[in-house]
């Protein structure tokens, strides 16, 4: 599980004075914390009964739209399409539920196909929305009410994962008592930004895994400069880079944490951290962020970014990745499980290792969310069976069992990328790191666990124990790889992430309410503000324009949000 995905980062709900009471008595009111049973929506017409997993007696048919990457797996068979996705299939026979899409497109285009798609009133039965257009379409009045679905469908799993925080998220994303949307929140620390490097290029360069800026630029230079794959051609560079400075992967984040600076949460959400005396701050236009324009504009300079970064989006980021053009790049904890394995395929000697991120005077802080929750999953108000969205989520979880293990496989053609609405469990990286290495010291054949984590525990177990064994009998070495290295090493993307947490090596981004007024208003245009301005400095323009970059900001509304994020922080915010 990557997240994996464009998907952009989801902000919890405005508090009410009722949910900050709540959450003082977070894990003793779990009883409580589902939404009262509304009259609305509900299973109309299905002839369902109230159990999960009941199988409707007549096919019910249920319409999606989707955005899409390729398959994270390669053992996935050759050509598929989400069409074709094994889960579809499952779906049908477990609970004669039968998924159509109304269209599907690669995952770069989805964002404007929907859009269109609002506008147009031409929306499915079930979707899964970002925090903005989940308020755009709550607003409009063209949601369902969730609340009887859930409270009588919803699985024990379901409920215990949507309640593991005391119900604080049911809570925030409810209102007058009616739930619109099930998000799907998980450990703040998913986010962490790593430098991700080739120890086998640092190997060829006899250099040490560099732990400050001075020691990443040494070593980017290196890469650039002294054919760090002795293929004896002048064809890599030093840090992988693409044109979304701040987005889900292949950016920069983590670059500028080094620096101290934190301007974003990804996707060019700007980030708000605390100043001396309190109060939030934008990370974006603070000092620190001018300091690591100016170094990357002399990075860009000396060959370490790419010069055609600017022309790039995330696919070509990871063709290089793949195609060994790179050997350092930030990013999180799932890396390994892509792409990096598909260059530990291509290329028997990678041997990438995870780093906590360079700051100036040694290991920096990376920028984590106070609350992290990727998606809502919501269902359009006009759709017969409301309450299938979430006998699909049950599904999902329920195919995790140990007894679907020989069938629930990659090589079935089961996507699970592909496929949604999907909850996990909030502790699932946590749980299957704990388990597997509980496991290893034991020297087990297999896994003990025994409940709907099964699958994703086992998966890593068996991939583990492949790679350390050098069995490649059924999966490559960069798959068995990829699962153990971003899951279950000591010294990995979840590991090295249980250390930052562990030690506090990171900065909150306090920030999690809905987009305030202004922001909502003028959020796109300071996007492309912000956007436009770094690139060009970047690339060879004045650093002075940074300065003039911040007094655009200010008066095109960013005074105006930081009263308003501040007005809520002082109001609403659990501190």
């Amino acid at each position: 599980m990557k997240r994996i995905a464009t998907w952009k980062m989801i902000l919890i709900a405005t508090m009410t004075l009722s949910v900050l009471s709540a959450c003082s008595n977070q894990g003793k009111e779990t009883t409580n914390s589902t939404p009262q049973t509304s009259t609305n929506g509900g299973d109309k017409g299905s002839n369902a009964s109230n159990d999960p997993f009941g199988k409707y007696p007549n096919t019910v048919t249920v319409t999606e739209v989707l955005g899409y990457i390729a398959p994270e797996d390669p053992r996935i068979p050759k050509g598929i399409t989400p069409e074709q996705n094994a889960y579809i299939k499952s779906l049908k026979d477990m609970l004669n539920i039968e998924l159509k899409y109304k269209w599907t497109v690669p995952t770069n285009q989805y964002d404007q196909k929907f859009s269109l798609a609002i506008a147009s009133n031409d929306l499915p039965d079930i979707m899964e929305l970002d925090q903005t257009n989940y308020e755009k379409l709550k607003k409009a009045g063209m949601l369902a009410d969730l609340t009887e679905a859930y409270n009588k469908y919803a699985s024990p799993a379901l409920k215990k994962y949507m309640e593991s925080d005391g119900g604080f998220a049911l809570k925030a994303f409810s209102e007058d008592g009616k739930l619109f949307g099930l998000p799907g929140f998980e450990d703040p620390f998913l986010s962490t930004q790593l430098l991700w490097i080739r120890k086998d290029w640092l190997d060829t360069q006899h250099l040490q895994p560099p732990k400050t800026m001075d020691e990443l630029e040494k070593v980017a230079l290196s890469f650039v400069q002294n054919d760090p794959d002795q293929n004896g051609k002048n064809d890599t560079y030093g840090i992988a880079a693409q044109k979304n400075l701040f987005y889900w992967g292949f950016d920069l984040r983590g670059f500028f944490n080094g620096f101290g600076a934190y301007p974003s949460v990804g996707n060019n959400q700007s980030a708000w951290i605390k100043d001396g005396s309190g109060k939030l701050i934008p990370g974006l236009i603070q000092p620190e962020v001018k300091m690591a324009l100016g170094k990357l504009q002399s990075w860009y300079k000396e060959g370490i970014l790419d010069k055609e970064f600017a022309l790039k989006d995330e696919n070509k980021a990871v063709e290089d990745l793949t195609a060994g053009k790179v050997g350092i790049s930030y990013g999180e904890w799932w890396y390994p499980n892509w792409p990096l394995n598909l260059n530990v395929d291509k290329d028997p000697k990678a041997d990438w290792i995870a780093l906590q991120i360079p700051g100036l005077n040694g290991p920096g802080k990376s920028l984590v969310p106070k609350l992290r929750a990727n998606k809502l999953m919501a269902v359009n108000k006009n759709a017969a069976n409301p309450e299938a969205a979430i006998k699909m989520i049950n599904f999902y979880i329920e195919m995790g069992n140990k007894k679907y293990i020989d069938q629930n496989k990659a090589e079935n053609g089961y996507v699970y990328n592909w496929f949604y609405p999907r909850i996990y469990n909030p502790a699932q990286i946590e749980t299957i790191y704990t388990e597997v290495n509980k496991a290893l010291e034991a020297k087990q054949n297999e896994v003990t666990l025994d409940d709907e984590n099964y699958k994703n525990v086992a998966d890593v177990f068996k991939a583990t124990n492949q790679y350390l064994a050098g069995n490649t009998s059924e999966a490559t070495k960069g798959v068995n790889w990829g699962q153990y290295f971003s899951r279950a090493a000591k010294d990995g993307g979840w590991g090295i992430t249980r250390q930052i947490k562990q030690s506090k090596a990171y900065v909150y981004n306090e920030l999690y309410a809905l987009p305030t007024k202004s922001q909502a208003e003028k959020g796109a245009q300071m996007d492309k503000l912000m956007s436009e301005s770094f690139t060009k400095i970047i690339m060879g323009g004045s650093l002075d324009d940074f300065d003039k970059f911040v007094s655009s900001w200010k008066s095109l509304g960013g005074e105006q949000i930081t009263n308003e994020v501040n007005d809520w922080y002082g109001k609403l915010a659990v501190k």
